[in-house]
């Protein structure tokens, strides 16, 4: 049971750790293609510090979203075979 317990560890561990790292690729490609918008035009003048609390704040949502549609495609794409498995065995 202990044996158990460890590998369950070890699989939320590499999870979270996969979870993390797409999260941080997925904001930064994201900052990284928002730099090719012209924000100036839609913003009052003198606005700086709430302009880039905002462009942090839609390049955070974007990114979030983007990532987890792909951790998700790849969750779902992991189950797949167990139901596979569930149809074959009926």
């Amino acid at each position: 049971m202990k044996g158990c317990k460890k590998i369950m560890d070890v699989s939320f561990g590499q999870q979270a750790l996969t979870n993390i790292i797409s999260h941080l690729f997925f904001i930064c490609l994201t900052f990284w293609a928002l730099g090719a918008l012209n924000f100036e035009k839609l913003l009052k003048p003198n606005r700086v510090l709430q302009a880039r609390l905002l462009y942090i704040f839609i390049t955070i949502a974007i990114g979030s979203s983007i990532s987890n549609f792909f951790l998700d495609y790849l969750l779902w794409s992991r189950q797949l075979p167990l139901i596979l498995d569930f149809v074959i065995n009926l």
